[in-house]
C-alpha cells in the first residue's frame, strides 16, 4: 500500500500463500491493536476480558483482510509475469516485485495491479453479504444508504455474539478501507491509478499533477476526519498530504 518495509526481526511471522512469500512484521500486530482499541472498548464497556476477546477477533480480521488485499496485488503481478512477495507492516502492507523481468508494463497493466487489492477486499464483502442473505441472516452493512434499500438489515440475527462481532468487523474493514485506499492520494492505490490514468490521457508530468490532486484531497479528508472524531484517519491523511506536497519540489517535466 503506502508504507516503508521495516527490517526483518526474529519474531516476524513468515509463510507462503499460493507460492507467494509472506512476512508479517511484529509492528503489524501492534498497529492493528491500536486501530481497533476504541471500537473494541466501545463494544466491551467495562468488561476487560471481553475487550481482550474483541481485540483478538479484530486483529485476526485485520490480518486476513490486509493479506487478501496484498494477495490481490501479488496475483495481479503474476498475471503479467512478475513474481512478488508480501510484507504486512504497521498500518497496512506492501507487495514487492521480486524481479522486473524483460517486459515494461503499460499504464493499463499498472492500473490493474493497483486496483486488484481494493477489488479483492470488496469481493470479500460481496461474498459475505451473499452468504448471510442466502442463510436468511441480517447484515449489519456499514453504509446505511446502501444497506437499507437492499434490505440487508432484515432477517434473523447470527446465532453467536462473537460471530456477529467478527462479521461486523469484516464488513467495516473490507468496505471502508478499500474505499479509502481508492482515494486519489499517492501513494495509495487510488493515487497510483490516477497517475497512470493521467499518463494514458497524455497529461504532462502526470506524477506532479497527481501529487497536487493528492495534496488537496488528502487535506480535505484530514479536515473532515478531524471534525468527525476520526483522529487516526486524520493523522494518516495529514501525513499523506504532506508527503504529496513535499514531492512537488523541482521543475515541471
Amino acid at each position: 500500500m503506502f508504507t516503508v518495509e521495516p527490517q526483518p526481526t526474529q519474531v516476524d511471522l513468515s509463510f507462503r500463500l499460493a507460492d507467494v512469500p509472506v512476512r508479517v512484521s511484529i509492528w503489524f500486530w501492534a498497529a492493528a491493536a491500536l486501530l481497533g482499541w476504541s471500537v473494541c472498548q466501545a463494544l466491551a464497556g467495562q468488561d476487560q476480558r471481553q475487550l481482550l476477546a474483541y481485540l483478538i477477533v479484530w486483529m485476526g480480521v485485520v490480518f486476513v483482510s490486509i493479506l487478501i488485499h496484498e494477495m490481490g496485488h501479488a496475483l495481479a503481478y503474476r498475471r503479467y509475469g512478475l513474481e512478488s512477495r508480501v510484507v504486512l507492516v504497521h498500518f497496512g502492507g506492501i507487495t514487492v516485485p521480486l524481479a522486473w523481468g524483460q517486459r515494461v508494463r503499460r499504464p493499463l497493466e499498472r492500473i490493474v495491479i493497483s486496483a486488484a487489492g481494493p477489488v479483492a477486499q470488496l469481493a470479500v464483502t460481496v461474498a459475505i453479504v451473499a452468504v448471510l442473505k442466502t442463510g436468511g441472516y441480517r447484515v449489519l452493512f456499514p453504509i446505511e444508504s446502501i444497506g437499507e434499500p437492499l434490505g440487508l438489515y432484515e432477517g434473523k440475527p447470527l446465532p453467536a455474539k462473537m460471530l456477529e462481532v467478527a462479521v461486523f468487523f469484516l464488513l467495516q474493514v473490507n468496505v471502508f478501507w478499500p474505499l479509502l485506499n481508492l482515494l486519489p492520494v499517492p501513494p495509495l492505490d487510488g493515487g497510483q491509478i490516477m497517475r497512470e490514468g493521467l499518463l494514458m490521457a497524455g497529461v504532462g508530468d502526470a506524477s506532479r499533477t497527481a501529487a497536487i490532486i493528492g495534496t488537496v484531497t488528502g487535506g480535505l479528508v484530514a479536515w473532515w476526519a478531524f471534525n468527525n472524531g476520526q483522529e487516526y484517519m486524520a493523522i494518516l491523511f495529514v501525513v499523506l498530504a504532506v508527503s504529496c506536497y513535499q514531492s512537488l519540489r523541482g521543475p515541471w517535466r
